[in-house]
């Protein structure tokens, strides 16, 4: 495997490993026992850090059901063994990346592991796995190696800059501070050296291998420190530059890790949230941890997540809550982001007798569910609100038809809204519910972005957002006035749009039956769904990852999701011609559709757009692409080894542009997509991927140099 963009280690290390020979000589040492190179513990520490620290560890220590490299129970079993069983386990490593390593790499790995571990180096031999010879006598107790290289690692993380108020305000355009790369959510940045002229040249940088398992991860990079949250409940502290491990976190519990969107960061803490409904507080420049905060909640009931990245607003860590079909439904929580403590709490369904809760057609509390929050929201600083989407419920049947009651309606708020919610306090301020008792799992539950655009000749602070049927709304960011839609032409179940308040009529043709089977457009996958948009400010364009696909549905079909019991199976679009994905530019000021770029795999990745005219996407056949964003034209594309399932970002350390993108960690999204593919690509003839998958890892790009 070719390993781009090493730097290396300094006089400092040569001469340490070199002195290995000298200081660790009291080992006894059998004859026909190994022998390696100062060279090979030096590649090796590089592959090592690539390949095997995010699951081993920085310092080989393992965790949980990860065995350790460097510790009593290694020392045992390997000290005096044959090298030939320890190769054997070596090549079975990675996990499914075996592919991208060979034997020189392999020998160069087990070189770092046994200097670790106390082994003497020698200047001359280098180790070969396959010589049959014995392993020497190891030690658990740590070397002055390791010591070194934890050294370096912090000589890196004391380069961590304090996260201030202002720079979340303002993010410098090397970094990226907050999931959507800013407050506004526009996922756009500024840098340019990677360009519609240069952006031929694009090539891997470096590549670390993950824990394969469900997960959704939004890299954050502070100066050049990247943090990511991994499968199982992990988070990783790497030097963007070039992978190398600097910390690893892995949070223990006894609940099923599940997929999350990623970390905040703000002053000298990491803000983390975990399986069991905790949200705990990590030193960003050491991994430890800080405060560790308890989500409360009814034990009666099971099965809430926490899928959003912490969203972290002046002294507050918002934390939103998934409930999927668990009675009384999801909330929102504010915690105090210095001590931990919780400060706030707004349920997302009202109770009765709350405001909006005469809106469930008088269901009580314990049947009304859902109303789960997936997305980090958007903050606007002038006004103090956070937005965020809401997700619909499952339990529609009883909201099917009106109960003619009144002051009772059926509407279920605030599922498929827009609030806005003070941060401070959680107070609601305003809301506007884009599409009432939604009968379709269609959510309205994604990214809100914050633009400012002219409407009808008036400058106007708009919060935009798109559910699953592909409909755009703008809103306004004061007070959730209508403002207007976009209708994305990838659905039939909206008749038509009030222009003066976004009310959206039902074609009846779609209301709920068993006695016909019947085509709904779009499916519960999604033309839009959690992967966001990018909105570029400067040419007021906003570029969109969307899907076509339907549902038929009626008495009929392979699976059911409401309670109304209609059965559904997954349809073609009309007249997809072999099409699923499509990246789609509009012209928001003008409310045009500027161009879209049709495909037949569908684009389950962010989009990421930057100030060099271009515009990111991946997609399920594992392309990653470069768009002309004036044109849609293909500038660039790689092929990576596995299925994007990330968002897209961009950093710069050192004067060098990076481009970030995990692969190989799937979701619900991923996961759907997936399957409807499979059953329509080869009576289609669109094209497959079956090339072996090289598993979960980030893959970082650069400009070739």
């Amino acid at each position: 495997m070719k390993f781009l963009r090493y730097k290396t280690f300094g006089a400092r290390i040569k001469k340490l490993a070199a002195a290995l020979v000298l200081s660790l000589s009291t080992f006894p040492v059998v004859a026909q026992t190994v022998s390696f190179t100062i060279d090979q513990v030096e590649a090796g520490k590089k592959i090592y850090d690539l390949n095997c620290g995010s699951c081993h560890g920085m310092d080989l220590e393992g965790a949980a059901v990860i065995p350790g490299l460097a510790d009593s129970t290694f020392a045992a079993k390997w000290s005096g063994a044959e090298l030939n069983n320890l190769a054997t386990d070596l090549r079975r490593m990675p996990p499914g990346n075996q592919s991208q390593l060979g034997d020189p790499d392999y020998q160069a790995l087990a070189a770092y592991i046994l200097a670790f571990n106390g082994a003497e180096a020698a200047n001359i031999v280098a180790l070969d796995l396959d010589s049959g010879l014995l392993l020497p006598q190891l030690t658990d107790s740590k070397s002055e190696l390791s010591i070194t290289f934890a050294e370096q690692a912090e000589e890196v993380l004391q380069q961590y800059t304090t996260v201030t108020d202002a720079m979340l305000l303002d993010p410098p355009d090397s970094d990226w501070l907050i999931w959507q790369g800013s407050y506004d959510n526009h996922g756009f940045s500024s840098l340019d050296q990677i360009n519609r002229e240069t952006v031929s040249e694009l090539d891997l940088s470096w590549r670390m291998p993950l824990q394969t398992g469900v997960n959704n991860p939004g890299p954050l990079v502070n100066n050049g420190i990247m943090y990511m949250f991994t499968f199982p409940d992990t988070v990783l502290a790497i030097d963007a530059r070039n992978g190398a491990l600097l910390w690893r976190y892995e949070h223990q519990s006894e609940v099923q890790a599940s997929q999350k969107k990623g970390v905040a960061l703000h002053g000298d803490l990491v803000y983390v949230p975990t399986s069991d409904l905790h949200v705990l507080a990590l030193n960003a420049r050491t991994g430890e941890l800080v405060w560790d905060h308890a989500i409360t909640f009814d034990e009666k009931y099971e099965g809430y997540h926490l899928r959003m990245a912490p969203f972290v607003v002046g002294d507050t860590v918002i934390q939103g809550i998934t409930s999927l079909r668990i009675p009384e439904g999801g909330w929102i929580d504010g915690i105090d982001r210095i001590t931990g403590e919780h400060k706030w709490r707004f349920y997302t369904i009202p109770r009765p007798g709350e405001p909006g809760g005469h809106s469930w057609n008088g269901i009580p509390i314990e049947e009304r569910s859902g109303g789960s929050v997936w997305n980090a929201g958007a903050y606007d600083p002038d006004l103090n609100l956070v937005y965020f989407g809401v997700a619909p419920t499952y339990n529609t049947a009883p909201l099917l038809y009106p109960v003619n009651i009144d002051g009772i309606t059926n509407d279920a708020l605030y599922t498929n809204a827009t609030i806005a919610l003070n941060p401070d306090t959680g107070e609601l301020v305003w809301y506007y519910q884009h599409i009432e008792n939604d009968q379709w799992d269609l959510d309205w539950a994604f990214e809100r972005q914050i633009v400012e655009i002219n409407v009808n000749g008036k400058a106007r602070k708009a919060v935009v957002n798109m559910g699953k049927l592909g409909i755009l709304d703008a809103v306004d960011a004061a007070t959730g006035e209508y403002l207007f839609s976009m209708d994305m032409g990838l659905q039939n179940v909206v008749d038509s749009i009030d222009p003066e308040t976004g009310y959206k009529s039902i074609n009846p043709y779609t209301i709920p039956q068993l006695e016909e089977q019947r085509l709904i457009c779009s499916n519960h996958y999604g033309a839009k769904s959690w992967p966001p948009a990018a909105y570029n400010p400067n040419t007021k364009r906003l570029y969109l990852p969307l899907n076509e696909g339907c549902l038929e549905v009626g008495p009929d079909g392979r699976y059911q999701i409401l309670t109304t019991n209609i059965q559904m199976s997954e349809a073609l679009f009309p007249d997809s011609n072999g099409n699923m994905g499509r990246v789609q530019a509009l012209d928001l000021e003008n409310r045009e559709f500027d161009w879209i770029h049709r495909q037949p795999s569908p684009v389950i990745s962010s989009i990421l757009a930057t100030a060099g005219g271009l515009v990111f996407a991946g997609d399920l056949n594992r392309n990653f692409r470069a768009f002309n964003d004036e044109t849609g034209e293909i500038l660039w594309e790689g092929i990576m080894d596995d299925v994007p399932s990330s968002n897209i970002i961009t950093y710069a350390v050192d004067g060098v542009q990076y481009l970030a993108i995990v692969v190989g960690q799937t979701g619900y999204h991923v996961n759907d997509w997936a399957r409807m593919y499979d059953l329509f690509a080869e009576p289609e003839g669109m094209p497959v991927n079956d090339a072996p998958k090289g598993g979960a890892a980030i893959w970082v790009y650069a400009l070739s140099q």
